[in-house]
């Protein structure tokens, strides 16, 4: 009878470990979803940006067109990670994407300043605004899924959780969405 008791309060205490890992691994995967939702917008609001500049711009194209390719790509690297969020190569795949187009549209930021016409232009400033506004969000949502991520990644790893983990195999480590930005890894340079 004590041996029957001990196996009944072994066997909840896997079960409370499995759903534990469930219910984490379902959460990074929705934080991962508020990134979509954001990143979706981004993509949605570069073409009428590249149109609205396009006006102005005539002879930049290549900026232009840099900022189109870097949009598929992302749009690319974006929906593999939606079907895959636990997938550490996707992840690394989406970031760099999501890297180059934040570089793409700095530069076609940079440019614009040279462009009083454009920089007036109210639908231009407008879908500025959205922009840095939806950076704003994305890196909110980023914040939170990598915390997430943390969260699921620990209790996966502490054990005897990792054992249970490893023997039903299908808890695999998850990986955080980290966008390579060199410039914010700069220090400030300040002159007086």
């Amino acid at each position: 009878m004590l041996f029957f008791g001990a196996l009944i309060v072994i066997l909840i205490y896997i079960i409370s470990i499995y759903n534990r890992l469930i219910q984490l691994r379902n959460q990074f995967k929705n934080g991962f979803a508020q990134i979509d939702v954001q990143l979706q917008r981004r993509h949605d609001l570069i073409p009428s940006l590249v149109e609205s500049a396009r006006a102005f711009m005539g002879h930049e194209r290549e900026t232009l067109t840099q900022v189109i390719e870097a949009r598929k790509q992302a749009s690319a690297a974006r929906a593999d990670a939606k079907s895959h969020p636990e997938n550490g190569a996707s992840m690394a795949a989406l970031g760099r994407a999501e890297s180059l187009l934040s570089g793409s549209l700095a530069n076609l930021f940079a440019i614009s300043e040279q462009y009083p016409d454009l920089k007036a232009n109210e639908t231009m400033a407008q879908l500025m605004e959205e922009l840095s506004s939806t950076e704003n969000r994305i890196g909110f949502a980023r914040q939170a899924f990598n915390d997430l991520v943390m969260n699921y990644n620990t209790y996966r790893e502490q054990f005897p959780n990792n054992f249970i983990a490893g023997l039903l195999g299908n808890f695999q480590a998850a990986s955080q969405l980290e966008l390579q930005n060199p410039a914010a890894r700069q220090a400030t340079k300040v002159s007086f």
